[in-house]
């Protein structure tokens, strides 16, 4: 199924940018972030270069503040596409560097929203690009090339989707130290490329930037339900670690070389309900202590222990269907099911019943989408977490192979597989 711009769909664009949205980890490269000699505070002068084998936003580590964003793409043909990918990077490489803003005749619209001043500074910005199904599937000229496991997003037992946050044929992953930056480079998009690209849905969330502990241990955000999470997320910063379960394998269409799978969920978090629910359930359900993060098994331990479930055999200490023990058993099998986690946490206000609109967005980056997230995801079909948590939206894309300076765009390998 193809999802076309619609006038609902183009009005529904003009409201999140008005911020009404229907619904709305270590480095890269360690050449690839370089400190930028700007005014201000030295975390919001970050450069993080967009250029490289992979695009950056992938294994780059998280910053406080990151948007997913979902659009139709206007291109009947692969000039059209070029088109697109051309002026995207050109916004892309400017966003990413900063710099002054040009000035226009005050006769004519700004060139800028102005939200970031004259002079925009780095933030640690990325902006990553992702392919979905849909812009496969609804070109003739494009559908030989889709991706070896790129599928349109599919309803499991749990998932209540709303059709107006899920899929796309275009996603973009916007990241930064402030939520301005985020914001500013969403309109920035819109408005450079509104011949290309119409938004469909967006949703944007923050998590803490927690600095490492005096004995140089980091540990991981918590999400809306009070737990720790990441604390057996792979390390980003192995790199032969990453070639195995981030970036895509020899099975992929050669122009695919370099990319990576990007599984986005919208995950409602019921928080009133949990908020009322025993803290030895609540542990017992996650398998992991609420206060530390360490496994159950490991109470005296912290989040980074690794639980021993030879030891426990029957689940009498971490239950069978607790989270921690079906996502990842820790088995010579499960182990190629890895992939790596990079969600925000999102609140979005009030629902019409009252209760509150929180929750998690979840990314998810991996080298075979079946392999990892999808299989993951039918392992915890029906774990009791499932009656505090409702996915609600969200798609599956494919991130782009990286670019280079010089002339180089962000997806030119397909363009020259057609």
């Amino acid at each position: 199924m193809t999802d076309r711009p619609t006038r609902r769909h183009v009005l529904t664009g003009a409201a999140a940018l008005a911020g009404i949205v229907p619904g709305l980890a270590m480095a890269q490269q360690a050449q690839n972030v370089a400190a930028a000699p700007v005014e201000g505070t030295e975390d919001r002068g970050q450069i993080i270069s967009p250029y490289g084998a992979h695009q950056a936003g992938i294994t780059t580590p998280r910053p406080a503040h990151g948007m997913v964003a979902s659009f139709h793409v206007i291109a009947a043909d692969p000039a059209a596409l070029e088109d697109l990918f051309r002026r995207l990077t050109d916004r892309i490489v400017f966003l990413t560097h900063g710099g002054p803003v040009p000035e226009l005749d005050p006769k004519l619209p700004p060139a800028d929203s102005g939200i970031l001043g004259p002079v925009l500074r780095p933030d640690a910005s990325t902006i990553t690009v992702g392919l979905g199904n849909s812009l496969f599937e609804g070109r003739d000229w494009l559908a030989g090339l889709k991706p070896a496991t790129l599928s349109r997003m599919t309803k499991f037992r749990n998932d209540a989707l709303v059709a107006d946050i899920c899929h796309g044929d275009l996603a973009i992953q916007f990241c930064a130290n402030s939520q301005d930056t985020v914001v500013h480079a969403l309109r920035d998009i819109v408005k450079s490329l509104p011949d290309r690209l119409v938004l469909r849905w967006a949703q944007v969330g923050n998590v803490p930037v927690i600095p490492p502990r005096p004995d140089g241990q980091v540990e991981s955000a918590r999400n809306l339900l009070g737990f720790r999470d990441g604390s057996a997320n792979p390390d980003s910063g192995d790199v032969p670690l990453m070639d195995r379960i981030v970036w895509a394998d020899a099975g992929e269409p050669t122009w695919a070389s370099g990319g990576s799978y990007m599984a986005v969920r919208i995950i409602r978090n019921l928080v009133e309900r949990w908020d009322r629910t025993p803290l030895s359930e609540q542990e017992a359900i996650f398998g992991r202590t609420k206060a530390s993060g360490a496994p159950l098994d490991r109470r005296a331990g912290t989040e980074t222990d690794v639980p021993d479930y030879t030891a426990d055999p029957e689940g009498a200490v971490l239950a069978m269907d607790s989270h921690i023990r079906l996502a990842n058993p820790r088995t010579p099998d499960s182990d190629r099911n890895l992939m790596l986690r990079r969600p925000f946490n999102y609140v979005n206000g009030v629902q019409k019943n009252g209760q509150l609109d929180q929750g998690l967005l979840f990314i998810a980056f991996q080298s075979d989408l079946e392999r990892a997230f999808i299989a993951v995801q039918h392992r915890l079909d029906g774990e009791p977490l499932e009656e505090y948590i409702k996915p609600v939206g969200g798609g599956y894309f494919y991130a782009l192979p990286g670019f280079s300076e010089g002339g180089d765009y962000l997806g030119r390998t397909l363009i020259e597989a057609i």
